[in-house]
């Protein structure tokens, strides 16, 4: 892949953990499990998601935009 389809593959995927880490389709959802409403345990999934991504994005594309002349 060039490194541009690459770079816009991150926008993508960075667009959608922002879209979906307040969970509006939940809103007014009142089923609970374990104790806990499910839109708190949809937001505890997604931010262990998003930490997952970020890991994979500083290990294959920490330099996407920040190290100037890196190919």
């Amino acid at each position: 892949m060039t490194r541009t389809r690459i770079d816009y593959g991150w926008i993508l995927v960075f667009a959608v953990l922002v879209t979906f880490a307040v969970p509006w389709f939940l809103w007014g959802d009142s089923r609970v499990f374990a104790g806990l409403p499910l839109w708190l345990w949809w937001h505890i999934g997604w931010m262990l998601l998003t930490a997952v991504v970020f890991h994979l994005f500083t290990r294959r594309a920490w330099d996407r935009g920040i190290v100037e002349g890196v190919h």
